[in-house]
């Protein structure tokens, strides 16, 4: 049975350096929201320590899903080339 083409990936001729300055960019985009991120919900769990707890309840919560968000970016390369053939 004959097999369709199946060429690989190949970055565009011109677009070498724009394509990792602006893969660049967003990783350091999410390392620096990453960062602020961690550092707002530590204030808020020390803000909500007392009578608050609503606060440091939500300060919580939101640093789980802030490392949840830097687990997948650190991923992501390693996610999409597991679906390369």
């Amino acid at each position: 049975m004959a097999q369709p083409p199946n060429p690989a990936p190949t970055r565009p001729p011109g677009l070498d350096g724009m394509a990792d300055m602006i893969l660049g960019w967003l990783k350091w985009g999410v390392l620096a929201a990453g960062v602020a991120g961690l550092l707002i919900c530590a204030v808020m769990i020390i803000v909500g320590r007392r009578n608050r707890s609503a606060t440091a309840y939500d300060g919580l919560i939101g640093s789980a899903w802030i490392l949840g968000g830097l687990a997948l970016a650190s991923v992501a390369a390693v996610i999409v080339g597991a679906f390369q053939v």
